[in-house]
């Protein structure tokens, strides 16, 4: 059982991280987490901040989401039920089809704003991150990625720790101004992952992980826990308790 506040026993030097992408259909359009690194031409001078060490460790521990989907997003009032509703801006031109684009977007309950008038948009996805000894995974909006036109709202992220909590990831943005619309392009950096762990010298690896039986059956507690009860990070102790020794499994290719 691993102890959140207890310093664990150094398993190597580098830490291990798993990803998967645990998609039913349609798996090749998630690509795979690539490492945060800058599109810059090639600098001489040795004090360049292309050679800070600051600069470089930080961004070492920063993994970056693609875009999935070309998509576009309008916000409307339905006429006749007067609910909040999405529409597909692209319409005859959009690259997704409705039907699915309703199993991947999903609009907030208007009560579950956090402002009445910033509508919240979710978009599900197949990640999830998995570490066999204490790591917390911050996601985060791509802060390195200079976006024309902005987007018009800001994206929510999330703090929690993967080693006993590894759900799948979901993208998750607060519309600040919904008459405009939210335009997202395939392959754009959509959001990052950021890795914590208690020693923070310590690199970190991710490598493709299995979907073993063992964290298959382990995520299915945590399955729509949300339903039932509010703060799920109450449940933490209990998952401690049921978590296998192993669950990351990394993933064989011949």
């Amino acid at each position: 059982m691993f102890d959140l506040f207890r310093k664990p026993k150094i398993l190597s030097r580098t830490v291990e991280i798993g990803w998967i992408i645990d998609a039913k259909e349609a798996g090749f359009i998630w690509e795979a987490p690539r490492r945060l690194s800058g599109d810059y031409p090639p600098v001489k001078h040795a004090k360049s901040v292309t050679f800070c060490p600051a600069v470089l460790d930080h961004e070492s521990r920063i993994y970056e989401i693609p875009c999935p989907i070309d998509v576009q997003l309008r916000f409307a009032i339905d006429e006749k039920s007067k609910q909040p509703t999405l529409i597909n801006a692209a319409g005859d031109q959009a690259t997704i089809r409705n039907t699915h684009l309703r199993q991947m977007v999903v609009l907030v309950n208007r009560r579950e704003w956090r402002h009445p008038e910033h509508p919240i948009v979710q978009i599900l996805t197949p990640y999830l991150f998995i570490a066999d000894e204490p790591v917390y995974m911050t996601q985060m909006p791509p802060f390195n990625y200079w976006r024309v036109p902005a987007l018009p709202g800001v994206m929510i992220g999330g703090r929690l720790p993967i080693h006993i909590w590894p759900r799948k990831m979901m993208w998750a943005f607060e519309w600040q101004d919904p008459k405009q619309v939210i335009d997202l392009k395939r392959g754009e950096p959509w959001f990052y992952v950021r890795f914590e762990t208690f020693d923070p010298s310590r690199p970190v690896r991710l490598s493709e992980a299995e979907l073993a039986p063992p964290l298959e059956e382990y995520i299915a507690g945590m399955a729509a826990v949300t339903n039932y009860v509010n703060r799920t990070f109450s449940l933490f102790k209990t998952a401690e308790k049921r978590r296998p020794k192993q669950l990351l499994f990394k993933k064989q290719r011949s």
